[in-house]
């Protein structure tokens, strides 16, 4: 066995928060876990000493706590689809039967009264979540929600079939599907749920908002790739990961991979906090506002993978640094050599005085 990558201090530019509350909603999401049976009984206590809540209050420390509970407990049905149904289960590597039973489970979040899957785990904790996601959401964000569960069953299929063939993707088509496959594009909508705010479509979907979604999930999946590497690459099971995506690439060893991850998102990071600076500039309220969400969940994934006990294993310890960096370890404002993301920079002027260029592809 290949000794762990040591993972130095990563760049966190962003201030730590956690909802006061963090305590009961972790508590309530170890209940809520139980009472739908997610998963097996072992996985269930494995888990739940994870601090999901403490992730979830993280992500809005200053959220209606009814909005973080109900977040905390979907991330752990996420986990439970995750791990059950793609990791672990038999579905991940069966893309066709799990292209079916994923639409399944999504036609249940369209319509949760209807009949299919009764009895299923995954089926009647996802019923619930959607009812509450309904009455704490708007029609607008309840039904956003929903498209985004889409986004994150259409790349775990795509997962799937990688798997199946024990083929590593190229680093384009793996940045790409990153930012869906890792379940960050489903956090947004509970932002907006959680402060009670509503972004207008014609802000969400400017390509200057949606950027700085994209921007977070990058941010996000790339620092769970470095900080899961071990937990994963110690695993019997097939993993997709960029530490390893970076090898095949490039030819590099583990640790010039881990080099390259970790200044790929630190350009990334730099990028959106200029984004963050101009948006905030010329944005409407409720623009800021999201912002300053989007940036909450980059930072809780810092502090919990860095803290749960599902990245640090200790029964076989991740060599992973507690404490973080002021200092990006790559300012270049050149864009990545990945085309599928190389349009951020086009949107970001270099003077702060001058506009967005929003219109860019």
């Amino acid at each position: 066995m290949r000794p762990a990558l040591a993972v130095p201090p990563i760049y966190a530019p962003i201030p730590p928060a956690v909802h006061p509350s963090h305590k009961a909603i972790d508590a309530r999401t170890a209940a809520w876990a139980d009472r739908f049976n997610i998963g097996s009984p072992e996985w269930r206590r494995r888990l739940v000493t994870q601090d999901i809540g403490v992730f979830a209050a993280r992500i809005l420390p200053e959220g209606r706590e009814e909005v973080v509970s109900v977040l905390s407990d979907f991330v752990i049905w996420l986990f439970g689809v995750d791990d059950g149904y793609c990791e672990e289960g038999e579905l991940g590597i069966k893309p066709g039967e799990l292209a079916a039973t994923l639409s399944q489970l999504l036609r249940v979040a369209q319509n949760p009264e209807v009949t299919m899957l009764s009895g299923d785990p995954l089926a009647e904790g996802l019923r619930d979540l959607t009812l509450r996601v309904s009455r704490w959401g708007t029609a607008l964000q309840t039904a956003r929600w929903v498209d985004t569960l889409r986004e994150y069953f259409f790349a775990v299929v795509w997962e799937a079939e990688h798997r199946a063939a024990g083929r590593i993707p190229g680093l384009n088509d793996y940045a790409l599907m990153r930012l869906y496959v890792g379940a960050t594009s489903v956090v947004p909508p509970f932002l907006e749920m959680g402060h009670g705010y509503e972004l207008q479509p014609y802000e969400r979907e400017s390509k200057a908002v949606r950027a700085a979604g994209e921007m977070t999930s990058f941010i996000t999946t790339w620092d769970n790739d470095i900080y899961s590497h071990h937990k994963e690459s110690r695993g019997a099971n097939y993993y997709l990961n960029v530490i390893r995506v970076l090898e095949h690439e490039y030819g590099l060893s583990p640790n010039q991979a881990l080099t390259r991850a970790i200044a790929q998102r630190d350009r990334v990071m730099c990028l959106f906090l200029s984004l963050r600076a101009k948006l905030e500039d010329e944005g409407s309220p409720q623009v800021r506002q999201y912002l300053g969400n989007l940036a909450s969940f980059i930072r809780a994934t810092q502090d919990w993978s860095v803290s749960s006990l599902r990245y640090t294993t200790p029964d076989d310890p991740a060599a992973l640094s507690p404490s973080f960096s002021d200092r990006p370890t790559d300012t270049s404002r050149e864009p990545l050599d990945i085309p599928s993301i190389s349009w951020w920079w086009d949107l970001v002027p270099a003077s702060r005085t001058a506009p967005l260029n929003d219109a860019a592809a």
